[in-house]
């Protein structure tokens, strides 16, 4: 499943070799340096305005008041989406939409972001991708000329210390376990989890359990909420890379944790901590809120069924 795959960009390699203490640090904050030209980038998440889910009738899609889905920029009529358990299918209207600079002729059977490299079309100023949750499809827009990216203040974070790299025992499941897990969005994904990340901070024993993103993923993500989320971190959790375990260690640098793009937009699809990865007790590490961006203030992402909703 690969409901998160385009997040790995972050990552920048986050290894558990054994550098010098200079060396994490520097490549620490060269990984702040490198998610914050992310996030600002004309395709980030701070780009993205809009999340449609596309059924089997066909949806039309324009600028104009009377289309299904309302663009904030392009044509007024620019064609319609329809889905079908094979993905989801445009029908454009003459010279309206485009795929690789192109114009787009006749009916099209989108690649989705469940394959290596999805279609992106188009619309005016906008690009549009269909992805899949589940077995669900929808299109997702976003615009370089948004209002979050434009008004985006950068993000503060906590000083980078060593207390908070730490290295945790790994107890791996015999075989990975499946887990269903709620999204920002209400809905649930089936998840793998291949173990348990288990220290301790401050006297108290923390067990957290990862995601395991594809069968050969490099790396393991993490999604966890801590005593400080809601209060100077995001209220929706933090996300962490990891990357795999080696002779029975895990390192986990929460230098780096990281806002979700749920933090920024209420039209993605991020996991949501599960019950067992919400501590009680603070991680003071990585980053902290973003001034002005949680589009999801009064809710309770955590709750499930309906989270986010």
């Amino acid at each position: 499943m690969r409901i998160l795959s385009i997040l790995t960009i972050l990552t920048l390699g986050a290894t558990a070799g054994a550098a010098t203490p200079a060396d994490w640090r520097q490549e620490d904050r060269e990984w702040r340096e490198a998610r914050l030209t992310r996030l600002r980038s004309p395709d980030g998440w701070l780009t993205l305005v809009g999340l449609h889910w596309i059924e089997a009738a066909p949806r039309r899609f324009g600028s104009a008041p009377d289309n299904d889905l309302v663009l904030p920029d392009g044509p007024a009529h620019a064609g319609s989406f329809a889905a079908s358990f094979r993905g989801i299918t445009v029908h454009p209207e003459p010279e309206a939409v485009l795929l690789a600079g192109k114009a787009l002729e006749g009916p099209r059977l989108l690649k989705g972001d469940d394959q290596a490299e999805p279609d992106v079309l188009q619309v005016g100023r906008l690009r549009l991708t269909a992805i899949k949750r589940g077995i669900r499809w929808a299109i997702r827009a976003k615009d370089p000329e948004s209002a979050v990216l434009r008004d985006f203040k950068g993000i503060e974070s906590w000083p980078i210390e060593a207390k908070w790299r730490i290295e945790a025992d790994w107890a791996p499941y015999p075989e990975p376990r499946q887990r269903m897990i709620a999204t920002a969005q209400g809905t649930h994904d089936s998840v793998e989890v291949p173990g348990l990340a288990k220290f301790t901070l401050d006297g108290v024993p923390i067990s957290l359990e990862p995601i395991l993103e594809e069968p050969d993923a490099k790396e393991l993500l993490f999604v966890f909420k801590d005593a400080t989320s809601g209060k100077t971190t995001y209220g929706g959790g933090r996300f962490l890379y990891a990357a795999l375990p080696k002779d029975g260690k895990i390192v986990l640098d929460f230098n780096r944790a990281y806002n979700p793009p749920c933090a920024f937009t209420a039209y993605a699809t991020c996991p949501l901590p599960p019950p067992g990865n919400r501590l009680q007790v603070s991680i003071e590490a990585g980053e902290k809120k973003a001034a002005g961006t949680d589009p999801h203030a009064g809710h309770d992402l955590t709750a499930a069924p309906g989270a986010g909703r």
